[in-house]
């Protein structure tokens, strides 16, 4: 078994079995070019697959798992679960001398620290690329599981890693290989807009800017399916395809009163011969 070694907002474990449930019944490669927390990637342990994240930390982290996860292992139980401290760490990024004297090893140490121990398992940066969460108060935190830091590695080592925009994957496509999207979702309201988890943002040019490289997928025969928010706008933007909703949990709403389960869409290409749960 493989499980996420993150918190991850948005993550999609809760919603996982009916993701699997509308999965196609065969494909060939994997790609997941928003992986993020990589519930579903993890779950499905793909042999032939591509991730890609445009967080540089995110996939720094993940390539130190694959590559060097008992350094890792060395370098987190140094870090310290006091607020002053945090506040230290957090603040490595604002001086870029100093930032680029750690080495991949410290900077993903610092990554999942921050992760483990910052407010709600965020991971939010302002407009200079900076991690702005706030000390998360947390009692005793569980940096790792040992088993499953290693079963990851091996899973990752069979992936192939990349760091960039999600419009990468194109030339890459072939017939009856399988993508998963789960980007930055459209905003239900100006109060739950949550796009700053890079610091360019995901705008309504790049929801459409996907949409077409859905559209792309479709004629080169292969598999799409991909989760967003259930706006009028996202069943307009993909009227054509086979809109399937569920309901998730999502906590990250300023407003308590629009915490809790809420109306999610999960977007196909294909048609599924069989009941959905």
């Amino acid at each position: 078994m493989c499980k996420p070694m993150l918190k991850w907002v948005g993550g999609k474990r809760q919603i996982l079995d009916t993701l699997i449930q509308l999965m196609p019944t065969h494909y060939n490669r994997y790609f997941e070019p928003f992986i993020g927390g990589g519930a579903l990637f993890f779950a499905l342990k793909p042999h032939n697959a591509f991730i890609n994240d445009y967080n540089e930390e995110l996939i720094n982290f993940y390539e130190v798992i694959r590559d060097s996860y008992n350094d890792l292992i060395k370098d987190i139980v140094k870090h310290s679960n006091q607020k002053d401290y945090y506040y230290k760490i957090r603040s490595l990024d604002r001086n870029q001398k100093q930032w680029k004297k750690l080495t991949k090893i410290q900077r993903a140490s610092r990554f999942l620290y921050l992760n483990k121990t910052g407010y709600n398992g965020l991971y939010r940066v302002n407009q200079k690329g900076q991690n702005n969460v706030p000390f998360g108060k947390y009692k005793q935190p569980n940096f790792f599981e040992i088993n499953n830091l290693e079963s990851c590695s091996q899973l990752l080592q069979q992936a192939e890693i990349h760091c960039g925009d999600f419009t990468v994957i194109q030339p890459k496509i072939q017939k009856e290989d399988f993508i998963y999207f789960d980007p930055p979702y459209i905003p239900l309201n100006s109060t739950s807009n949550f796009t700053n988890y890079v610091n360019q943002g995901f705008d309504t040019t790049m929801q459409i800017k996907l949409k077409e490289l859905c559209d792309y997928i479709h004629t080169k025969g292969a598999y799409f399916m991909l989760s967003n928010s259930y706006t009028e706008y996202t069943l307009s933007l993909y009227q054509h395809y086979f809109i399937h909703i569920v309901r998730a949990t999502r906590n990250i709403n300023s407003k308590g009163n629009l915490r809790g389960k809420i109306k999610e869409v999960i977007i196909t290409n294909y048609s599924i011969n069989k009941e959905v749960e």
